[in-house]
């Protein structure tokens, strides 16, 4: 006869139990296997992790707190699916963050942490010529989170981990644009010259500009994807289906 746990061992388990549940869901949505505006079922994640419901349901709300997902009454979990307006402040934000990082690499950074922020570059220019765009988009998460984490402030790295985690559900969709992806890699390249040269001002520079730059790609992406979306209702229209409105 298997003994009883104590209260104590027993919810040390479950909450590990939940976070394990909960970094992987993360996991899943941050790399793209659940689109932003798709709901997320309880049961079917449950079965597909082998735990209970609890857990899955206890890292829904980990994940809610985080602004990953969105909890509808009496409709389900979905993915957030970021506006624009809101992506805008989060890129503002990581702007003056990011200058403060460049600035501190510039002063502190060592030989091993350049050869491999080096290596992370070489790696997306790469997935650049394979037209890679969801490693690309991997490899650019890692290469800002770690020059985050080499600035050495706990703070800042915790508060940037957050908000890039919310702007990936949108950044995912700018990145899907072939096309930006080689600029993206040449920026990313001028990053690293920034910070080997040693320049404090400069390196803040290279940073702020890139995420400005990101920021105004994603409102003329957004742009764009109204457009079409505006023009494929108008093509439904004409043709006699009806605009999404209409049918629901």
């Amino acid at each position: 006869m298997n003994a009883l746990l104590h209260p104590t061992i027993a919810l040390l388990q479950s909450s590990s139990l939940t976070n394990v549940v909960q970094q992987e869901i993360e996991k899943a949505i941050l790399q793209g296997e659940y689109a932003p505006g798709s709901k997320l079922i309880e049961a079917t994640l449950a079965q597909k992790m082998g735990v209970s419901r609890g857990p899955v349901r206890e890292a829904f709300r980990m994940l809610e707190e985080a602004g990953l997902v969105r909890n509808e009454k009496n409709r389900g979990v979905f993915v957030r699916d970021i506006p624009i307006d809101e992506a805008v402040e989060i890129f503002d934000l990581r702007a003056a963050m990011d200058e403060l990082v460049g600035r501190k690499l510039a002063r502190d950074i060592t030989p091993a942490q350049s050869k491999e922020l080096k290596g992370l570059v070489d790696s997306m220019e790469k997935a650049v010529k394979a037209e890679d765009a969801y490693n690309y988009h991997l490899l650019n998460l890692k290469f800002h989170d770690r020059l985050v984490e080499m600035a050495g402030n706990s703070k800042l790295t915790a508060i940037y981990r957050k908000l890039i985690k919310e702007l990936s559900l949108f950044r995912r969709l700018n990145l899907a644009d072939g096309w930006l992806l080689p600029i993206s890699a040449s920026e990313h390249r001028q990053i690293i010259k920034a910070i080997a040269s040693g320049d404090p001002d400069a390196a803040g520079k290279a940073m702020f500009a890139h995420v400005m730059d990101s920021k105004e790609r994603t409102i003329e992406n957004d742009l764009r994807r109204q457009e079409r979306v505006r023009q494929r209702e108008i093509a439904a229209a004409k043709s006699g289906k009806g605009t999404r409105a209409e049918r629901q």
